[in-house]
């Protein structure tokens, strides 16, 4: 009886020759072939009772699938495909044209329920092959497309109930193959021999594709999580490319996550970083790319981009010096081109050429350097030099931030100093030249921590401790009236910083009190030649030109401070007496001129024509005592009336005083009319409470 006729010797049949192809010496290659033949065999004959006598041959190639050589049998069997780096899923390719089978898709359909096919050969480096069936051949269980089910003859439909309903699964053996062995759910065989002994077969779990009713395959493992992390990798340049550097990012870190020896994820994930303004961590990441591929090219690329864009030239420049690469001729030119700009600015800062500095920065910042955080604290410094404060505090607040670096860059030298000690250099004087005395001293005591080395960070140091002990000197001294002596501290704290607008402000204050007005405006104007909004030194100097009785240069500054803080009653009031005082001196007659006070209700026309002819500025309410929007108007009148002090404020009820509403034909309430100096310049109808606000602001200087 053959194997195939009787289920039973069929199974004992599989055990010996498992048993014969599991019992190899282990100094020996495998040299068994699958026996198509067999009841296991995905292609059996019409034909039984046959029980061929095997002979041995062996065949061997240099594919990466492995080595297999196994016995002939007498039926030609099937040509397994290549293995190669597209076919690492555990699918099967199509059959041979002569092949019953061919035209239904993958091999791995072939496989019924109930069939399975034996463990491959684990010697690698070779590739087994095996021949197509003659068209008398038939297979075993069903091969068709997914969904139909071949009619079962009677037989068949018996054995097949007492098969384990479990899906059949792909396992990949224990060398680099691509096809692997079918294995039922996953778990591993046990073939019971003749005896009581029984031989195991392990189960492989890389990759491991499960075969179900409807075909689909599902991948895990090693080359299943390959396969996920090339996925990741592809929806990450798809978001990459449409600019949505955050989704990027994410996928990226998936990707690597499953490969993180992956150098090309890597170099991804630097992109997403660099899209995303963060190129410190793209650094970091192309770094580690490169140790783990060192000839990775764009990796030394991307990384040289990064090191042009943070003003790492000379690193740049190595990156772009690998042995056996050509670099772009374009990427070396501009890369020379930026490096002559720095030069160029370093020799112009150590002469004090600082119109230069900010020119010579411009242009590199412009060429490609535009992330250098250095270059951009070198505009500051240039600025600060130039006496121009606000201009530099607005740019330190705009200067890109790097983040971490690695050594590598950090140790690179910019004007002498580490590269990370330089911004911390000008940071430490921009805080200084602000006031901000101790944090100047932290700033430069953390400059000295990075490069003690350096004499410009230390003697900077050793500066802003001695301006700051003058300072506060100065300041002690105020405080006990003691005024001659602290105009000598602050005037030591200015032979270190002959810029600093705080120290003469200071002093300012001191020959005020010492009724020295004049020193009290020069020093005032040098502290408003670095700081032109300095609203200390505008205040000092108004107060002095009052007391030297110069009311037009008073009148001047007490409005710039009305525009700057409009909401200082003391400045308000200020400005009102340095106008009348000038209406004065200048020959003008001033009557009922007064400062604050109460809303004015005017009562009659001759009230009313007398009251907004005076000089400066009068604003005249037209409403109704019935109106709602008239009571919420008058409320906020009397708050306007307290915020601007110098402005007269007048009131009419138009059902009182008719006449009045009839000459200056008012039809609706609430009205305001405002007049300056006799003369109507502006009329509200309805107004909201910003419209208002600003008309009357904006009249008032």
């Amino acid at each position: 009886m053959s194997p195939s006729s009787n289920p039973q010797l069929g199974y004992d049949y599989l055990s010996d020759r498992l048993r014969d192809s599991l019992s190899c010496e282990s100094d020996k290659p495998d040299s068994r072939e699958l026996d198509l033949g067999s009841p296991v065999s995905p292609l059996m004959t019409r034909r039984t009772g046959v029980n061929p006598a095997p002979t041995t041959t062996t065949s061997s190639s240099s594919s990466s699938s492995g080595s297999v050589s196994g016995r002939n049998a007498p039926y030609p069997v099937l040509r397994r495909p290549e293995s190669g780096p597209n076919n690492h899923s555990g699918e099967l390719s199509g059959s041979s044209d002569n092949s019953p089978t061919a035209g239904h898709g993958k091999a791995a359909r072939a496989f019924g329920s109930g069939q399975v096919r034996s463990e491959p050969g684990t010697n690698s480096g070779a590739q087994s092959a095996v021949n197509s069936p003659p068209l008398n051949v038939l297979p075993a269980g069903n091969i068709c497309p997914s969904g139909r089910v071949l009619k079962k003859d009677k037989d068949s439909s018996q054995a097949s109930q007492n098969q384990n309903p479990r899906a059949d699964v792909l396992g990949s053996g224990k060398g680099n193959y691509g096809h692997g062995s079918i294995l039922r759910g996953g778990g591993p065989i046990k073939v019971s021999s003749r005896g009581d002994s029984a031989v195991t077969m392990p189960s492989y779990s890389r990759p491991n594709i499960a075969i179900g009713d409807s075909g689909k395959r599902a991948a895990s493992g090693s080359v299943g999580g390959a396969v996920d992390a090339e996925e990741m990798k592809r929806l990450g340049n798809d978001h990459y490319k449409r600019g949505n550097f955050l989704e990027a990012l994410e996928l990226y870190d998936k990707a690597i996550k499953v490969s993180p020896g992956n150098a090309a994820y890597r170099s991804n994930r630097a992109a997403a970083l660099t899209g995303l303004g963060r190129l410190g961590e793209a650094v970091t990441e192309c770094e580690v790319a490169v140790r783990l591929d060192p000839k990775y090219w764009r990796a030394h690329l991307r990384l040289a981009s990064l090191f042009i864009r943070l003003g790492l030239f000379e690193n740049a420049k190595r990156c772009l010096s690998i042995s056996g690469q050509q670099a772009d001729a374009n990427e070396l030119h501009k890369l020379q081109l930026l490096e002559n700009h720095l030069g160029r600015c370093a020799n112009a800062r150590k002469v004090g050429d600082w119109k230069l500095v900010l020119r010579e920065c411009d242009t590199a910042i412009t060429a490609g350097a535009d992330f250098c955080s250095q270059l951009f604290m070198c505009r500051v410094e240039a600025l600060l030099k130039l006496h121009q404060l606000e201009e530099a505090e607005i740019l330190f607040k705009n200067v890109p931030r790097v983040g971490h670096l690695s050594e590598s860059c950090t140790r690179v030298r910019f004007f002498g100093m580490l590269y990370e000690a330089y911004p911390l250099f000008v940071r430490a004087k921009v805080e200084l030249a602000l006031g901000r005395f101790d944090s100047a001293i932290s700033t430069a005591e953390r400059a000295v921590q990075i490069d003690p080395q350096n004499l410009e960070v230390s003697g900077l140091l050793k500066n802003v401790r001695l301006i700051a002990r003058a300072r506060v000197r100065g300041n002690d001294l105020f405080k006990s009236e003691r005024f001659t002596e602290a105009c000598l501290a602050y005037e030591e704290g200015l032979r270190l910083d002959p810029s600093n607008s705080v120290l003469y402000c200071n002093r300012a204050a001191c020959w005020f009190k010492l009724g020295q007005w004049e020193h009290s405006i020069e020093d005032c104007n040098h502290a408003l030649q670095v700081q032109p909004n300095y609203t200390k030194a505008l205040l000092r100097r108004a107060a002095s030109n009052s007391k030297l009785e110069r009311w037009e240069e008073a009148v001047r500054d007490y409005e710039i401070l009305r525009r700057e803080i409009p909401d200082d009653n003391e400045v308000a009031e200020a400005l009102f007496h340095a106008q009348v005082a000038l209406k004065k001196s200048l020959g003008e007659e001033i009557t009922n001129m007064k400062f604050g006070g109460e809303v004015e209700e005017v009562q009659s026309l001759e009230q009313f024509k007398s009251a907004v002819s005076l000089q400066g500025v009068s604003v005249v309410y037209f409403k109704t005592s019935s109106d709602s929007q008239c009571k919420q108007m008058s409320s906020f009148l009397d708050s306007l009336c307290g915020r601007y002090p110098s402005i007269s404020f007048l009131k009419v009820d138009v059902e009182e005083c008719s006449t009045i509403a009839s000459a200056e034909n008012v039809r609706i309430v609430p009205t305001f009319k405002i007049y300056k100096n006799g003369y109507r310049v502006k009329e509200i109808v309805c107004p909201s409470r910003d419209v208002l606000e600003h008309s009357v602001r904006h009249y008032s200087f």
